[in-house]
């Protein structure tokens, strides 16, 4: 699989699955009409209910990133990557409320997490090119 699930995460299972398609999309692991495996094939390889897979599956088409055609199966949309359109900023600011929450309670400095943002997106750039 091109992810892995923490079940002990306090993320929950689904959310950790919707993620994990969006990095695979986005370490281009995955394309534009790529064949996403069944609801049941994924849950047997990563040993989840279906239920779980589902609902997952559900978030990512209503967030345009997969699409299902009857009979056909499930495909990473063509629309998943938005380069074209307006970004999403509020979204994007949504997550980083969290993140700035999470560095204050950890006592990390600005600085401490300037650093630190940068080395991993340097890193996200790197991996991202070498696929």
């Amino acid at each position: 699989m091109w992810f892995d699930i923490d079940p002990r995460s306090s993320t929950p299972i689904y959310l950790q699955l919707t993620q994990g398609v969006k990095e695979a999309i986005a370490r281009g692991i995955l394309q534009t009409g790529d064949r996403m495996p069944t609801v049941r094939e994924m849950a047997s390889e990563l040993r989840i209910n279906p239920n779980t897979i589902a609902k997952a599956y559900q978030r990512l088409e209503q967030e345009g990133i997969i699409e299902t055609m009857r009979s056909r199966g499930t495909f990473v949309a063509a629309g998943s990557v938005r380069r074209d359109s307006q970004p999403d900023y509020t979204k994007l600011a949504e997550y980083m409320q969290a993140m700035l929450v999470e560095a204050y309670h950890q006592g990390i400095s600005s600085a401490e997490l300037e650093r630190f943002f940068k080395e991993y997106l340097r890193e996200w750039e790197q991996n991202k090119e070498g696929k």
